[in-house]
């Protein structure tokens, strides 16, 4: 069993990671553009610290979570972007350092969560172990972005699979926010990790299976790969439509990713 320890360990691991790869980084080079959005390195950043405050103020009760709720409600399409660009413009070094603390005090509040306890959040309330999974999710997805832009060679790891997890569970979710009926049809996921394990969910004798990467699952699952361009296969036609509506995050739906040969 996964333990909120678990979680916490490899999300410090993730951010740690990426830490590595933006603070020798030149003013020019924070400025590098990371999605066809115009997000930058300074924007990847700054989401993740904003995210790690607002998830603070979340566990904490702080009022501030509240308005912040108010702000999502008002600006739906527009906030977290709003959110990222505020960020964005601090000093890298004390965005970095912003960042690395609220991480900290994030995992700190999360350990102390009672047991049983829910933490509200901007969809349905998590347990603190769901959170940290969550952040785990998060980190994962916008590393990813920061790499590609920066050429650097991310490394594949057995942590991709808090990420596979959210997919998982999150498959009526990626139907309701794109306004499409869930199929009463179960899945079986089967999924190789980089060790060489395999993860499985759902039921063994499930009549759609969905087969292949956890790497790449989680890949489609934060939406940075094409179906077409992911070693993850489906059996059936329920399985193979999920695979490209698949969305780990909360919000709206992510865009959809274009071919590695069309970009």
């Amino acid at each position: 069993m996964t333990t909120l320890d678990d979680v916490l360990a490899d999300l410090a691991v993730e951010s740690e990671q990426l830490e590595s790869w933006v603070a020798p980084l030149d003013d020019a080079q924070w400025a590098t553009v990371t999605t066809p959005e115009g997000w930058t390195v300074a924007h990847q950043v700054g989401h993740l610290a904003w995210t790690d405050e607002a998830s603070l103020a979340a566990v904490t009760h702080d009022p501030s979570f509240g308005e912040g709720m108010k702000a999502a409600a008002a600006n739906p399409t527009g906030f977290v972007d709003d959110a990222a660009a505020q960020w964005a413009a601090k000093p890298a070094a004390e965005l970095l350092e912003q960042w690395r603390a609220g991480r900290a005090r994030l995992a700190e509040a999360l350990r102390a969560v009672p047991e049983g306890e829910k933490v509200p959040w901007f969809g349905p309330p998590m347990s603190p172990t769901s959170m940290a999974t969550a952040r785990v999710m998060e980190t994962w997805a916008h590393s990813h972005d920061v790499a590609e832009a920066l050429d650097v060679a991310v490394p594949q790891t057995d942590r991709c699979r808090h990420v596979c997890h959210i997919g998982v569970r999150t498959r009526g979710f990626a139907y309701l926010v794109r306004g499409q009926e869930a199929p009463g049809v179960d899945v079986h996921v089967a999924l190789t990790a980089p060790s060489g394990d395999v993860w499985t969910w759902g039921p063994a004798d499930a009549p759609e299976r969905v087969t292949g990467s956890g790497h790449d699952f989680a890949l489609l699952a934060t939406r940075r790969r094409h179906p077409d361009d992911v070693d993850v296969h489906a059996e059936g036609e329920h399985a193979a439509h999920w695979l490209t509506i698949v969305q780990a995050f909360a919000g709206l739906p992510g865009s959809d990713p274009k071919r590695l040969a069309d970009r």
